[in-house]
This record gives C-alpha cells, structure tokens and sequence, in this order.
C-alpha cells in the first residue's frame, strides 16, 4: 500500500483539490498503468480462451526444431 502524503485544499469549505509530492504522484501512475496492463492481458486472455492451442513439443515438431534431449536419439 502507497502512503500518501496529500495536502487537501478546501473550496468553500469543502475537500476540491489535492496536492501530492511529484514522486508519489509517479508511484500512482505507474500502478494505475500496470494495472491498466494486468486489466488488459486480462481481457485478451478470456477473449482468446477458446483459441486452439498446441503443446511445445508439437510446435517443435511443426517448424522442426530439435530439443537437447532429442538430438543423438
């Protein structure tokens, strides 16, 4: 968790603005793009969830690529 160090400034009377150190201010757009990533990835993984896939060992086989542990076999 972020520990804030805001000065709330008010506007007659009530809480209107904030103002943050520039470094925290980084640390929170930093964390809203990573999470702005991780919603992302989330989505084009369920997007992408019925989307036929083949093992390693296939894909090796497809494009013809030998494995340490197939070669002298």
């Amino acid at each position: 968790m972020i520990v804030l160090n805001a000065q709330i400034i008010k506007k007659n009377g009530k809480k209107e603005y904030v103002v943050l150190p520039y470094e925290e201010f980084l640390n929170i757009r930093e964390l809203l793009d990573d999470y702005e990533d991780l919603r992302s990835l989330r989505e084009a993984k369920e997007l992408e969830s019925c989307a036929p896939t083949i093992g390693i060992a296939e894909l090796k086989k497809k494009i013809g690529i030998l494995g340490k542990e197939e070669v002298g076999d």
